[in-house]
């Protein structure tokens, strides 16, 4: 199943969150991406259905092998972009805020492309950059 932009944006952000702890609710996801809750709860569920989260007790959101390795996708598409644009001479934010929107329609062949020119050149991808 290929996700929509929105859908990618949902599953990058619970990612980033699990990152910082075991423990991620829907609401989370809401104040992170400032989304309403009927949002938040829609694209859950949608999610869950397409096999890319479970949702546990108490509300915990929890990424399917699936769901992590397409957030994972994403989040690599994001951190990568966002380091070349800054290694280029682009304002951080701006750098971030562009790589947030290329990262859901780059093809496959052209993100390879530069993911192996950046590491051609030397660049290092395994800092986090994410702030959206």
């Amino acid at each position: 199943m290929v996700l929509q932009e929105s859908g990618e944006m949902y599953l990058e952000t619970i990612y980033v969150l699990s990152q910082k702890s075991d423990y991620v609710r829907s609401i989370d996801v809401g104040e992170e991406l400032n989304f309403s809750r009927p949002s938040v709860s829609r694209a859950i569920h949608i999610l869950e259905e397409g096999g890319f989260l479970t949702i546990g007790q108490g509300g915990a959101l929890r990424l399917t092998d699936a769901g992590r390795e397409y957030a994972e996708k994403i989040y690599e598409r994001h951190t990568i972009l966002t380091k070349c644009f800054v290694a280029l001479g682009v304002d951080h934010d701006v750098a971030v805020n562009d790589a947030c929107r290329i990262e859901h329609i780059i093809s496959d062949e052209c993100f390879a492309a530069i993911k192996k020119h950046f590491h051609t050149m030397g660049g290092n991808a395994a800092q986090p950059v994410m702030a959206k």
